[in-house]
C-alpha cells in the first residue's frame, strides 16, 4: 500500500473553487475522463449537498504497469461521493475505482476549505491510498501508481483554473449582455430628448 498526499492553495474563494470542482469534466487538461453521470443528487436536512457520480476513464496506465498486471484495457470506471456544505463551507469528494479491484485499487479524498488566514483563497487537500495486489514488483508498482496520480494532480490543478477562467468569462459576458440591454433603452431615451 502506498499513501500519496498533497496540499494546495487555488487564489480563489471557496464558492468559486466548489463551483468549478462540481463542473471539472470534460476539460482539456484531463481527456482521460471521457464520461459523468450523476447517479444520485441530494440536500440532507443540514443543507447539504450530497451527489454521487460515476466517471468513464481511460486510465493510461504505462505499458511496463499494463504488461505486469496483464492487462491492455485501462477503460476503467471510478464512484465518486461529495459532500457540499455551504455552512461550514466545505466540500469533500471521496472516489474509488470499481474496475480492475481485483488488481488495483485506488481511494481518493479531496477537501476544499476557505484558507483561515485569507478568505479569498482555499485550500484543496488531497490523499490517495493505492493498493496493487495479486502481483510481483507490487510496491514498485505503487510508487509508479503514486507518481502518475501526482501528475495527474497538477493537471487538476489546472483544469480548475481553466474552469474558473471559463466561469468569469460566462459572468462577464452576462453582464456586459446585462449593461448593453439597460445601456440600449437609457441611450434611446436621452437621444430622443
Amino acid at each position: 500500500m502506498k499513501i500519496w498526499t498533497s496540499e494546495h492553495v487555488f487564489h480563489h474563494p471557496w464558492q468559486t473553487v466548489t463551483k468549478a470542482a462540481m463542473q471539472k469534466y470534460p476539460n482539456p487538461m484531463n481527456p482521460s475522463v471521457i464520461g459523468v453521470d450523476v447517479l444520485s443528487r441530494d440536500v440532507d436536512t443540514r443543507g447539504r449537498l450530497h451527489s454521487k457520480r460515476l466517471l468513464s476513464t481511460e486510465w493510461g496506465l504505462p505499458s511496463i504497469v499494463r504488461s505486469i498486471i496483464g492487462n491492455s484495457r485501462t477503460y476503467t470506471y471510478i464512484q465518486e461521493h461529495s459532500v457540499v456544505d455551504p455552512v461550514d463551507q466545505t466540500f469533500e469528494l471521496q472516489s474509488s475505482n470499481i474496475t480492475f479491484t481485483n488488481l488495483v485499487s485506488v481511494d481518493e479524498k479531496l477537501t476544499y476549505k476557505p484558507h483561515p488566514e485569507d478568505k479569498e483563497k482555499t485550500i484543496l487537500t488531497q490523499e490517495a491510498i493505492i493498493s496493487v495486489k495479486g502481483v510481483s514488483l507490487s510496491s514498485y508498482l505503487e510508487g509508479v501508481m503514486a507518481r502518475s496520480i501526482s501528475t495527474n494532480a497538477g493537471k487538476g490543478r489546472e483544469a480548475m483554473e481553466w474552469v474558473i477562467r471559463q466561469l468569469n468569462a460566462e459572468i462577464e459576458e452576462l453582464a456586459a449582455t446585462a449593461r448593453g440591454t439597460l445601456l440600449a433603452p437609457m441611450a434611446a431615451a436621452v437621444t430622443e430628448e
